[in-house]
């Protein structure tokens, strides 16, 4: 009698995330990059060593939450505590075929409500640690910009 496996690929591709004890854990330094123009950086600003100088830098653990994020960038910039700003991350990454940055979308939050990317984690996004975290602030008065990838036609 042979027996037959029914496991998915998608049940194969999501791994259980390991729950980070913080206690016993050490926190990693996330340098994070913001803009308050409502668009992400350009992956050209990255280049070469240099990087734009509206840095934070952040000690937080892969488990992090997207809304987890939010809050502490929230506590420096005022401005961004009105309810309505759209936060919209990126993952900053050097592209391993070359020697240029590469940007990934990885979600976005609302400030004062619940959104589907609230719980996203940094190590659910295949966040590494060297990587930059970037995050385009759009103020609650602006709607928030097409994406690069969306054709407004």
């Amino acid at each position: 009698m042979a027996l037959e496996s029914r496991i998915t690929q998608e049940e194969i591709k999501k791994e259980p995330e390991k729950p980070i004890d913080r206690e016993k854990t050490c926190p990693l330094l996330l340098r994070v990059f913001t803009t308050n123009s409502g668009r992400h950086h350009r992956a050209d600003e990255f280049a070469r060593g240099n990087v734009p100088s509206s840095e934070l830098q952040i000690y937080t653990w892969m488990d992090a939450t997207l809304k987890e994020l939010t809050s502490l960038v929230k506590e420096v910039y005022p401005e961004a505590r009105k309810k309505g700003t759209h936060f919209h991350f990126s993952i900053v990454y050097p592209d391993p075929r070359g020697k240029v940055y590469r940007l990934k979308d990885i979600g976005s939050t609302v400030s004062g409500r619940k959104g589907t990317d609230d719980s996203m984690t940094l190590q659910s996004q295949r966040f590494q640690i060297g990587d930059y975290l970037d995050i385009a602030i759009t103020p609650p008065n602006r709607a928030p910009p097409l994406s690069t990838r969306m054709r407004p036609f």
